[in-house]
């Protein structure tokens, strides 16, 4: 593993986000649009998210959420991604659980 500087991670821009909408993705068995709710300040934005395997949308819907919202768009089957969710994974990808805050804080709100 490879330590980056202090510097390098205050780049990350990490917030809490409440997902609003959870849809499937045209050909694609991992993969969900979400529309996430970042608060006043930053409104919503729409990412993709790999992680259709372990959460139905109802588990999903009105879930806090820990966003990288500073990652560089990406298209992803013709959706563009405005950040990343983030999640816990185990080395053999069989469970996977969302980052999200113990109790409600104010949307938007920076993850240190």
């Amino acid at each position: 593993m490879e330590n980056i500087k202090f510097a390098d991670w205050q780049k990350l821009d990490l917030r809490t986000g409440k997902i609003l909408k959870v849809e499937d993705v045209e050909g694609a068995d991992k993969l969900y649009k979400l529309s996430i709710d970042l608060g006043k300040e930053l409104g919503k934005r729409t990412l993709v998210a790999g992680i259709k395997q372990h959460y139905t949308p109802e588990q999903l819907k009105e879930k806090s959420c820990v966003v990288f919202i500073n990652l560089e768009p990406r298209k992803i089957k013709g959706i563009e991604s405005q950040g990343m969710i983030l999640a816990s994974v185990n080395s053999d990808e069989t469970k996977v659980f969302l980052l999200r805050p113990d109790e409600d804080i104010e949307l938007g709100s920076k993850v240190r």
